[in-house]
């Protein structure tokens, strides 16, 4: 068998396979080990994939971009059909072609056909629904088989993690692996050392897991409600006082997976009819110029930037000249973190429930390992280092430490 380690995230995918000298990510766009989870169907044409994907969206070609696809796993959406040109494909069979041309490059890149996979998997695709959980991972087997893996194994990410940190451990410790990533927030309490690598079972070093469906995505869906759909009339009134304008079109325009479900004729006559009957046109008709011209995922693509740029510098316009000449929107760090503290809150109450599961306190945790884009953001860092404030904080290869830990995995199965 030749195996890989496939970690396919909600916003970015990696690949590793394992070498002589020791895991190693392969190249998948360019010279990046990275590609983002994003497909472009241009009519006519084969589908694009990763950066290549957003280019071509932004630069205007016809077509239909999506992304965050990982997030509907679990979900009724999986078999949802959406229209693509003259034809219509289910997301599970947009996924299957994501993967495919992922599995392609790698193999091209390594010069070997690769028949198994490591795969990863959050601790829970869906919270609190053990069904739906089931139903996303057999989903997600399902999906691997297609596109030409004939064994599929899976790991939870934030054991891969671990797995990736314990090559720098140089004597026995208790680490909490935290995977913050685009779809959800994933931990690990387990015990590592130079000796314990070294042993096929592993299983008596995980002292507990837990997660909750929360990641960077949510982040930019609130940041999106707060700074930007007001401009477009999210919260505003109807001529009847005492109705607001409907909120679904600004949440699905804010989450990346459900985009999409605005560009159908649908959607623009209901937009219309609220256009008749709201107290202020001037911003429902942002919102309809944003639908009609699909500019959708322009829109999460600039408030996802400037939480990047407000995390990095401490505050970032929105260019929102697209919708309206000169029309802007402001994000700095202090409403980055207002506007998410709910959601900062819900992703660190998740380290007291794995202390229990493990039957630790606090103080004797070693080491907190943080991995995964959404650890960056500076309330999040702060919040989950403060809950363990005697372990030593570790950074991990942000996008890059799941997918060699599941590489070190696939190894075994080999």
């Amino acid at each position: 068998m030749t195996a890989c380690g496939l970690d396919f995230g909600t916003s970015n995918t990696t690949l590793g396979h394992h070498t002589p000298t020791g895991p190693v990510l392969l190249p998948l766009e360019g010279e990046h080990v990275t590609v983002p989870s994003a497909i472009f169907f241009e009519p006519r044409h084969e589908a694009r994939i990763g950066r290549d994907a957003t280019a071509a969206y932004v630069a205007g070609k016809p077509g239909r971009l999506m992304r965050g696809l990982k997030s509907v796993l679990g979900t009724p959406l999986i078999d949802e059909a959406t229209p693509l040109g003259r034809e219509r494909l289910r997301l599970r069979d947009v996924i299957a072609r994501y993967l495919a041309a992922v599995k392609a490059r790698a193999e091209e890149a390594a010069g070997v056909t690769f028949d198994t996979v490591m795969h990863g998997r959050p601790v829970h695709f869906v919270d609190g629904d053990e069904a739906g959980d089931r139903r996303a991972e057999d989903t997600l087997r399902a999906i691997a088989q297609d596109v030409g893996f004939r064994h599929v194994a899976f790991q939870y990410e934030p054991i891969a993690a671990a797995l990736d940190y314990e090559r720098q451990v140089d004597r026995e410790e208790i680490a909490l692996i935290a995977d913050i990533g685009g779809g959800t927030s994933d931990f690990s309490i387990v015990r590592l050392s130079p000796e314990r690598r070294r042993r096929a079972d592993r299983a008596g070093d995980i002292l507990a897991n837990d997660g909750v469906r929360i990641g960077g995505t949510d982040f930019d869906r609130h940041l999106s409600l707060g700074t930007v759909m007001p401009l477009l009339g999210f919260g505003s009134p109807m001529k009847r006082g005492d109705l607001a304008v409907p909120g679904a079109y600004y949440h699905d325009l804010s989450t990346w997976s459900a985009i999409n479900r605005l560009y159908d004729g649908r959607t623009l006559r209901e937009i219309d009819d609220v256009l008749r009957n709201c107290a202020r046109p001037d911003l429902v008709g942002r919102l309809r110029t944003a639908v009609e011209e699909e500019r959708g995922h322009a829109l999460a693509g600039l408030v996802e930037g400037a939480k990047i740029a407000a995390s990095e510098t401490g505050a970032a316009a929105i260019d929102l000249g697209a919708i309206e000449r000169d029309l802007s929107a402001h994000l700095d760090g202090e409403g980055l973190a207002r506007q998410t503290r709910g959601l900062s809150d819900a992703v660190t109450a998740r380290i007291d429930v794995c202390l229990r599961q493990a039957g630790l306190d606090a103080a004797q945790i070693d080491a907190v390992f943080l991995t995964g884009g959404s650890t960056r953001l500076p309330h999040l860092n702060r919040a989950l280092t403060a809950a363990l404030p005697t372990a030593r904080t570790v950074a991990g290869d942000t996008f890059g430490s799941v997918g060699l830990g599941l590489t070190i995995g696939a190894a075994a199965l080999s």
